[in-house]
């Protein structure tokens, strides 16, 4: 099973390309803008990486592993280079998707995948890897229960956005808040890509937003204080295997990981 849908992903990445989102959005071709190079190798025990977020110190970086790892968080270097564990008190690793943190030192895991969408009610994990603190924020869907695989903090509020499974290519962003217990939250606005969301990320100035897919990287300019895909940026190729998850190095460059242990560096020029 595991060779078909590595398959099926060769596949999809290899004939993924910007053009319909140009079509489509108006994005700008930004390829020649980028490099895209490999600098390291996941340590084994984060053999499935699905989430990134920017560790304490400079260059380290936290990750997790895809659903039905173990609930942890793995501090790694640039290099690949495993610097720390932690256990996440009083989790269950369903199936978790990405990783985002605020400035207060927390660290969000969001245990939100949903392929066959028949899971009711999600949840999101905020911990602390210093007070060794984790509290659950627990929420679902207004409407019908959907696949999402990528988010991030911003101001206060968490973004998520939908995978885009259905034939109709819609990505569907949703806000929710980070304070710990249950709420509803319904779509803030939507778009049509063609290709799935696996990952998202925010530069640290807040200026622009990226979206992981299978194949390539989606750039969005956040629209002053407000997250929304009313100002595409920049789509360009990102053919890597299974690339499941993004995080910002600084307001232009990029650390991609896939889950087969790839540690990547999209650098601007």
């Amino acid at each position: 099973m595991n060779k078909l849908i590595y398959l099926w992903l060769a596949v999809k990445t290899v004939f993924c390309t910007c053009q319909p989102d140009h079509r489509t959005n108006d994005f700008k071709k930004v390829k020649a803008h980028y490099k895209n190079s490999k600098i390291g190798k996941l340590p084994a025990v984060a053999s499935e990486s699905s989430g990134l977020a920017s560790g304490k110190q400079p260059d380290t970086f936290w990750t997790h592993n895809d659903s039905g790892g173990k609930p942890e968080l793995y501090l790694f270097d640039l290099n690949g280079k495993l610097l720390d564990t932690k256990a996440v008190p009083n989790a269950k690793n369903i199936d978790w998707e990405d990783l985002t943190h605020d400035n207060n030192g927390n660290l969000y895991i969001g245990d939100f995948g949903n392929n066959a969408s028949q899971r009711k009610v999600l949840d999101i994990y905020r911990f602390n890897p210093e007070s060794n603190n984790s509290e659950r924020i627990t929420f679902r869907y207004q409407s019908a229960p959907t696949d999402c695989e990528a988010f991030f903090y911003h101001q206060g509020s968490l973004y998520l956005f939908s995978k885009n499974w259905g034939k109709d290519k819609w990505v569907k962003m949703y806000r929710l808040p980070t304070q710990p217990g249950e709420h509803t939250i319904a779509a803030s606005d939507s778009i049509r890509i063609n290709a799935q969301v696996t990952s998202a990320a925010i530069s640290p100035d807040g200026k622009t937003f990226a979206l992981l897919t299978y194949g390539k990287v989606l750039l969005f300019e956040t629209a002053g204080d407000n997250i929304d895909f009313s100002k595409p940026k920049g789509c360009f190729r990102f053919s890597r295997k299974q690339t499941e998850a993004i995080e910002f190095l600084n307001n232009t460059d990029m650390l991609i990981t896939n889950e087969q242990g790839g540690v990547y560096r999209t650098t601007f020029r």
